[in-house]
């Protein structure tokens, strides 16, 4: 099916479409729902709010706020018999934007006075009922959490952020809803004059971004160097850079602050003339040094104490299309993380490839995409797990005993829901503890790194730890060697120079800090520090692939070899010249041939094994049907000329009807000759086919290069004549049942239509070439059966049990038996209109009068 972005994505909860109304949102439904707050898309321009997709700082926090309710609801110790469901909503990384979607989550607050309001029919109005949000975890900007913590405030909501560090947010009397489990900049701020005051530092220029987030931090690290009265402070603009003549230490908090003052400096040419201090929107981050490097050697930044979360690692790595449904802009996010497009409605331009989303494909996250966890899904899972740990504690002490929610918290109260979050107290993602302070605010735990150019490399390495006070390591440490298959990479929140990270999928470490994708046809070996070749496999006789087709096909060939040699035996007794001896021969060897072509099929690949099946891959179903076809069409043209005249029509004798089944059949043929000479038949290896998620499991299959289309095209010349011998087949079912078969035949081509019917969609749809294979071979043999069985059995079964019925029937003259098959058309026909034995009357007459007149006896085989 296809899959649509966000825009046009219906939300879906519990199985149910609910239309547009959260196609900008997630709805989870659960005993209790918790709000999410996310900057899923950037700041839109030109009045549009939303911009473009945040895929680490968006999707990678919403998903891990899904990834912690998933979790939670599967821990039987946390609200053990109570659902968390959530409403999520995108923040477009803008404050007023964001108070707008706030207002979802107080709507089941707000009373709606309908007295004024009446339907068309006088009635009165009925308002479909909005979730009741317990809680709110976000938002992750500190002036989007300002604005929305403002009204949440007013209808008792409590808020915990997992991002917002602006100090201002630690007021408790006008933000007293508001917790967040990250530190407030202002203990950052605290470290960032203690690591001044460590290196002897007296005199420091601040700059900061506009926003609550870089104001108020510069604000904070003035107020307290204050304090310590031993620091020189200068707040500087970017553009008075040039006129700095001594050691400054700059404060820059936002990203493209930090980039731009780098290049004012090297403009400036003052490389080495600055020690620089970041903030933690600095931290670790690579992109405000690149090309920068000897102007930013030195600098000392600080970033919150993290890790990574292996288990959300795990989670996200396994996410597709398919099984991510709930996440509406996941769609846009795998477009983005691919750089392709899905179905008429993505949003990038045609000429971009187009995403299968197939779970077998070659999009898998991390394997084959860059992918690393974005540092704040350690505080969102922290503080999703703090709103369900109050929760929990909550449930304890007022519904004890009760399974499921109690009537005292249906309605959750969030002044007393605020109190059991500000006393939770527990080991959160990383293995730290999480707790809040009065105020509503973590403890500050901070990672202190250096920027430093070594002969080897640059990069960040931790210098210190920040907990309350400082622990500064001024000549640094280094880590541990990596084992082999890992890189060294640096990492937030581990006291080392670098963290080892194994190289995953299909990658194989090139060097000590990069890891590279193999070939196509190899897989990492088991160190992974080189590739190798991927193992070759084909499809075995002893597979139940095989076993179950060359079984069928064995019993096939015995069954068709003994309806053979019943016929070469007693091939001058009436039942045998009467269905035609020589017609029967090539009917029975294209029986044969379908059962044989099963053990080309199984045999192992080659030039020659190719060769043989693309020739008798439709020969033995073009015999076959082109031997029914000439009978069906002789049957059809004797009748229809007998209507007509005593005159038998042409090449209806066993030589005429030889040479037009092997012109049907050579048309055959000479489209297998021409499928040589464009495409000669080589062997390939298929390395798409197996490419498992472990490499050690892939596996390459050695196949003949004969793709699904251009299979059914071999197979397509046979499909028409069985078409064709079908229409024969329906248009000569009035014939006497004693006449050349044509009953049977019928019967035989009615059922060999249903099984091809069928044998195209089970094609289509399996992935295995193993399992195409058996499913082309046994359709095969199963036609084959069905001919053997309906035309021929029962002939072989009176020869053998029943030779007296083996005897020369009466003859009939040509115009008799045409006129007998007219009149008992006409029968049927009339037999609804007139009274019993009337037909029957009228038809005996009639033949006695044509029995008069009767010609000279139509040649052997012509009659039964």
């Amino acid at each position: 099916a296809e899959i649509f972005l966000p825009t046009y994505l219906p939300h879906v909860s519990n199985g149910q479409t609910h239309g547009q109304e959260y196609a900008h949102s997630i709805r989870l439904d659960g005993d209790i729902i918790l709000g999410g707050l996310f900057p899923v898309h950037a700041k839109g321009d030109r009045g549009v709010p939303c911009g473009e997709l945040k895929k680490e700082k968006g999707i990678h926090r919403l998903e891990a706020m899904l990834y912690a309710v998933d979790q939670i609801n599967k821990d039987p110790d946390l609200l053990a018999n109570i659902t968390l469901g959530v409403r999520i909503l995108d923040t477009c990384s803008r404050d007023t934007y964001a108070l707008e979607q706030s207002l979802t989550f107080v709507q089941a607050l707000i009373e709606k006075d309908g007295s004024d309001v009446k339907c068309a029919n006088g009635d009165p109005p009925i308002f479909t009922k909005p979730d009741k949000i317990s809680g709110v975890i976000g938002a992750a900007a500190s002036s989007v959490s300002i604005m929305v913590a403002n009204i949440l405030r007013l209808f008792k909501i409590p808020q915990i952020s997992y991002a917002s560090t602006a100090p201002e947010l630690s007021d408790n009397t006008r933000y007293d809803y508001f917790s967040r489990v990250v530190p407030p900049d202002s203990y950052q701020a605290q470290a960032m004059v203690d690591i001044v005051t460590a290196l002897g530092w007296n005199y420091v220029s601040t700059l900061a971004s506009e926003g609550n987030y870089g104001e108020s931090g510069v604000e904070a690290f003035t107020q307290i160097s204050r304090e310590i009265g031993d620091l020189c402070i200068t707040k500087i603009n970017a553009g008075f850079l040039k006129f700095f003549v001594n050691g400054t230490c700059l404060i820059g908090h936002v990203l493209f602050i930090c980039r731009r003052v780098l290049e004012a400096a090297k403009k400036a040419n003052q490389s080495g003339h600055f020690l620089w201090i970041g903030s933690d929107s600095w931290g670790s981050k690579i992109s405000p040094v690149q090309q920068q490097e000897e102007i930013a050697e030195g600098a000392v930044t600080i970033l919150p104490k993290r890790t990574s979360i292996d288990g959300f690692d795990r989670y996200f790595r396994s996410r597709t299309l398919a099984n991510n449904r709930r996440n509406v802009w996941f769609a846009e996010f795998w477009e983005e993380n691919f750089g392709c497009k899905l179905g008429s409605h993505g949003k990038r331009n045609s000429n971009i490839k187009k995403c299968t989303g197939n779970c077998e494909s070659l999009e898998r996250i991390a394997r084959d995409s860059a992918y690393e966890q974005e540092g704040k899904v350690q505080f969102v899972i922290d503080a999703v797990y703090s709103m369900a740990y109050a929760l929990h504690n909550m449930h304890k002490d007022l519904c004890p005993g009760y399974i499921g929610l109690c009537p005292r918290m249906s309605t959750t109260d969030g002044k007393e829901l605020l109190s059991y979050i500000r006393a939770v107290n527990f080991n959160g993602s990383a293995g730290t503890p999480v707790v809040f302070n009065e105020n509503g605010d973590a403890p500050g735990r901070y990672d202190i790194f250096q920027y430093q150019i070594t002969n080897r490399s640059t990069e960040y390495k931790v210098i210190g730890q920040w907990s309350n006070q400082l622990h500064l390591n001024v000549t640094s440490v280094c880590s541990l060697p990596c084992k082999a298959g890992e890189r060294k990479k640096t990492v937030k929140g581990v006291p080392c120079c670098w963290h080892c990270e194994r190289c995953e999928g299909y990658h194989y470490q090139v060097d000590e800090f990069n890891c590279e994708l193999c070939p196509i046809n190899k897989r990492p070996n088991a160190n992974r520090t080189d590739c190798q070749l991927i193992p070759i496999i084909k499809l075995e006789w002893h597979s139940p692939w095989a076993i179950v087709p060359v079984f069928i096909a064995i019993l096939g060939i015995i069954a068709t070899t003994f309806v053979i040699v019943t016929f070469v035996r007693y091939n001058d007794t009436p039942i045998v010249r009467a269905s035609g001896r020589e017609l029967s021969y090539v009917l029975l060897t294209g029986i044969f041939l379908c059962y044989s072509i099963t053990f080309l099929m199984i045999a192992a690949p080659d030039t020659v094994v190719c060769s043989f099946r693309r020739i008798f891959l439709g020969l033995g179903m073009c015999f076959s049907y082109a031997a029914l076809l000439t009978k069906t069409n002789r049957i059809h043209r004797i009748f229809e000329q007998g209507k007509k005249s005593v005159t038998a029509p042409k090449f209806i004798s066993p030589a005429s009807q030889l040479v037009i089944t092997f012109s049907l059949i050579s048309l055959q043929l000479i489209g297998v000759f021409i499928w040589f000479a464009i495409d000669p038949p080589h062997t390939i290896v298929d390395y798409g086919e197996q490419r498992t998620l472990e490499p050690e499991n892939a596996r390459g299959v050695l196949k003949c290069d004969i793709s699904d289309l251009s299979l059914i095209c071999s197979l397509g010349y046979s499909i028409l004549l069985m078409v064709t011998c079908t229409v024969y087949a329906i248009k000569t079912r009035g014939v006497p049942e004693t006449f050349n078969e044509a009953k049977p035949i019928g019967f035989t081509m009615y059922t060999t239509c249903i099984i091809w019917l069928a044998f195209i969609p089970i094609f289509f749809g399996t992935a295995q070439s193993a399992e195409k294979t058996t499913t082309l071979t046994i359709s095969m043999s199963l036609s084959a059966s069905v001919s053997l069985g309906m035309l021929y059995m029962p002939k072989v079964y009176i020869i053998i049990f029943h030779p007296e019925q083996n005897v020369q029937k009466r003859k009939r003259s040509f115009k008799a038996v045409v006129t007998a098959a007219t009149m008992q058309s006409k029968l049927t026909q009339k037999g609804n209109d007139r009274p019993n034995g009337e037909v029957k009357t009228e038809l005996c007459e009639s033949l006695e009068t044509n029995s008069k007149s009767s010609v000279d006896l139509v040649k052997s085989g012509s009659t039964s």
